[in-house]
């Protein structure tokens, strides 16, 4: 579910769908249905999985890594870290970029 996840820039409703989808593979793995109204929590902790949020986090803070060691010419590190001014932008809300989600992260 997570395959290139540390590459996206994540907003709160796919983080929300992440997590009610691995909840249900959870809920089938352990046997239960929401008929059971068996909490989020106990079946997390008795299946030991950490919530796919920081499990996000997580990849995003080692993609970050390996990025930062690449030497300055390579061009997954132009792609990522540089930005241009000179792009012309749209009307309404600036969309999320992944340098400011690992900001975001970091500060975390």
């Amino acid at each position: 579910m997570l395959y290139g996840a540390e590459c996206w820039p994540t907003k709160r409703r796919h983080v929300q769908q992440l997590s009610v989808a691995e909840m249900r593979m959870l809920r089938w793995f352990c046997g239960h249905t929401r008929r059971d109204r068996v909490r989020n929590e106990v079946i997390r902790d008795r299946v030991g999985v950490a919530p796919i949020e920081e499990k996000l986090t997580q990849h995003r803070l080692r993609w970050f890594g390996h990025v930062q060691r690449r030497p300055p010419e390579a061009p997954v590190r132009n792609g990522v870290l540089e930005r241009v001014d000179n792009v012309k932008r749209g009307r309404g809300r600036p969309k999320l970029t992944w340098d400011e989600l690992v900001k975001r992260d970091l500060k975390d």
